[in-house]
């Protein structure tokens, strides 16, 4: 599809209120459209703004992740340390996102800190 096809089925979609068919476009050209953002009517790019965003808040944290926090902090605060450990051991990826510090108690961040596993 060239470029000029692509501006134009994307504005038809969105003119047809198609928002699903615009949005799968715009996932798949997203590198392309973020320089040439402006050949896209009003509407398209407030879907094109909306669609990018949602990249950048899919960093936040989700369900499952929320729920090895919760618990490490539960066995923080219960001072269940063999527990603790094995939590963290198998949550290691959970502990390098920035967003996780805000949901830590003051307890496991203390033991984090003691174990030098926290990312501050």
């Amino acid at each position: 599809m060239s470029e000029k096809e692509l501006f134009m089925t994307i504005n038809a979609c969105v003119d047809e209120l198609d928002f699903v068919s615009a949005r799968k476009y715009m996932e798949e050209n997203i590198e392309f459209l973020n320089g040439h953002k402006h050949r896209l009517h009003h509407n398209a790019q407030e879907l094109f703004d909306f669609v990018s965003d949602r990249d950048r808040r899919s960093e936040m944290l989700n369900r499952k992740e929320m729920n090895i926090i919760q618990a490490i902090n539960k066995y923080a605060t219960d001072f269940n340390i063999r527990g603790f450990k094995l939590l963290i051991k198998e949550g290691g990826a959970l502990l390098s996102k920035k967003e996780t510090l805000d949901y830590l108690n003051e307890d496991a961040k203390a033991l984090l800190g003691s174990m030098n596993a926290l990312i501050a």
